[in-house]
């Protein structure tokens, strides 16, 4: 039996290990910035149990991840790939921004209340968002 795919399949492993790792604290960046960017608790009101703050979370969540992952894959370097990182948590803040100046300015408020309409519609502009950042990346 001819081992040599297999092995050259782990020619890709250091840098996929890289770019995990580098994703997963870009992840953990992203959450700490988007805490303190928004005006309610959300790990307080998820710990308590509250579904709105859950689900706006894990839409904001995967909103940005969404262009984090395209950015891995069209970036040449590591440092286009973390500029790129940051581009996409400038975006989703803004996102909750403007949706909190445009749409509904007393989300968080809603969030605190576990008013779940509030989390889903939060969650849906996060989702939005990251979508339309991943495709503009991926030009």
């Amino acid at each position: 039996m001819d081992w040599t795919p297999v092995i050259d399949s782990f020619a890709g492993l250091g840098p996929f290990v890289v770019y995990v790792g580098l994703s997963l604290g870009m992840i953990a960046l992203y959450a700490a910035v988007y805490m303190l960017a928004t005006a309610h608790d959300e790990l307080g009101q998820i710990r308590r149990g509250n579904p709105a703050a859950a689900i706006a979370f894990a839409g904001s969540l995967i909103g940005y991840t969404l262009p984090l992952a395209v950015a891995a894959q069209h970036s040449t370097t590591l440092l286009v790939f973390l500029v790129w990182g940051v581009v996409a948590i400038v975006v989703q803040v803004a996102i909750y921004w403007f949706f909190r100046l445009l749409m509904l300015r007393d989300v968080s408020v809603r969030i605190d209340r576990g008013e779940v309409a509030a989390g889903i519609l939060l969650a849906a502009a996060s989702l939005a968002g990251g979508i339309v950042d991943a495709a503009a990346m991926g030009l």
